[in-house]
């Protein structure tokens, strides 16, 4: 469907995509993903025709970008970042004019732009301007020229910003229901946009492509080791074998506070924690309260393990947690820990 080859886009100094090469395949949704400035809508303009590579090819169903533009261009509807709207038009209006300039058949053009306004609930302000708009309206009706004609790859860059909660999640069940006919090009930094509604993900850092995977391949990578957080209460000595247990990979003290402490303020809390290994070594028979980072191994749940330890050495256990790996996680170590936004 899309075949992008060794693409490049320089401006002067500066390299907004570097190398990049990819095939998209239909019927899927494929997420862009990275953070702002990451070269995600410099590559969906060039795979549109709105700006030109340095280098590199694009093809869209075997129509190269540059050499045919006007038949690639045919296969695509986007939504860029910015909704190309005129304010000055209604909104029935504006869709009519966008059906004359992608050629639509004249006899079935109202049906094609009713089926739209259909899917992008846009009927209501069929006669408002649009510059009246909400934020949220205005990103419809671009969603909506976008759709219009129903080409078969639709290309999405940001599409949910300005919508309201329940705004988004009509949009991301109307690009749910476009993969049955469509391929979808989704473009976002916020993590929850793409993990809600993308197959495939592609990673891109810089410009580069850092990694392309399945949505279901990258959740497999997410749950990873367990890493469990506890709290307990007691002595060095009655947790010195709690490493020893089976399935544990790793066990650290991440900070200790001493008992007299715990009863004291918050200020107090935060000095006890800061305390030297001399003084912390005084007190190894003294009960203190321990915060502990434990490693499981492979497909290991340690949370009963330590339940029961703690029962047999007399340890009081306050607090355990799982700390789940997360795709910003990720994300982070894909990337470098660029900047990413969690919804």
């Amino acid at each position: 469907m899309i075949e992008i080859s060794h693409l490049t886009k320089k401006y002067g100094a500066n390299v907004a995509v570097n190398d990049l090469s990819l095939t998209l395949e239909p019927g899927n949704i494929y997420g862009f993903l990275g953070p702002n400035g990451a070269g995600k809508s410099t590559t969906m303009n060039i795979i549109t025709g709105y700006i030109g590579a340095s280098s590199g090819e694009v093809k869209i169903n075997g129509y190269d970008i540059n050499k045919n533009p006007e038949e690639a261009k045919k296969c695509i509807g986007y939504l860029p970042e910015i909704p190309p709207v005129y304010g000055d038009m209604k909104v029935l209006e504006y869709l009519k004019f966008v059906a004359e300039l992608k050629k639509l058949d004249s006899h079935t053009r109202n049906a094609d732009i009713s089926q739209v306004m259909d899917l992008t609930k846009l009927h209501e302000m069929k006669d408002r301007l649009i510059r009246n708009l909400s934020k949220g309206y205005r990103q419809r009706v671009g969603l909506a020229q976008a759709l219009l004609g129903m080409p078969e790859i639709i290309i999405l860059d940001e599409p949910t910003v300005g919508l309201d909660p329940k705004q988004i999640i009509e949009i991301r069940d109307l690009i749910r229901s476009l993969k049955e006919k469509h391929t979808v090009i989704l473009s976002s930094h916020i993590l929850q946009e793409i993990s809600a509604v993308c197959d495939h993900v592609f990673i891109i850092s810089k410009g580069a492509l850092v990694a392309s995977d399945s949505m279901e391949h990258l959740e497999s990578r997410m749950s990873g080791a367990q890493q469990l957080d506890v709290v307990v209460r007691g002595t060095k000595e009655q947790l010195e074998e709690l490493h020893t247990l089976d399935g544990v990979q790793e066990c650290r003290i991440v900070r200790e506070v001493p008992e007299e402490s715990a009863e004291s303020s918050e200020n107090d809390l935060t000095d006890a924690a800061e305390t030297s290994d001399s003084d912390a070594g005084e007190r190894n028979d003294e009960a203190a309260e321990f915060h502990l980072s434990l490693i499981a191994g492979e497909n290991c749940d340690l949370r009963e393990t330590v339940f029961r330890y703690c029962v047999e050495h007399d340890v009081v256990l306050l607090e355990q947690k799982v700390n789940t790996k997360t795709l910003e996680d990720v994300f982070l170590e894909l990337t470098g820990n660029e900047e990413v936004r969690e919804a």
